[in-house]
């Protein structure tokens, strides 16, 4: 099980991107984000790492002769 954020943790990183929320609106937001993480702890689960193909894609400008 994922551990819970408390309204702390979630004040902290709302601070540290630049948001200003009151409390009021921190607790709205603490169910759905602990619930968030709780479905992407899940699905991490799911995932089976050996599938994942070797090479790795990158998008970039080249010049052309």
């Amino acid at each position: 099980m994922v551990e819970q954020f408390t309204l702390e943790h979630l004040r902290a990183m709302a601070e540290r991107v630049g948001l200003k929320l009151g409390d009021d609106e921190l607790q709205r937001l603490l169910p759905g984000v602990n619930r968030s993480r709780q479905q992407v702890a899940e699905l991490r689960e799911l995932i089976d790492r050996s599938d994942e193909p070797a090479g790795a894609f990158k998008a970039a400008i080249t010049e052309r002769n």
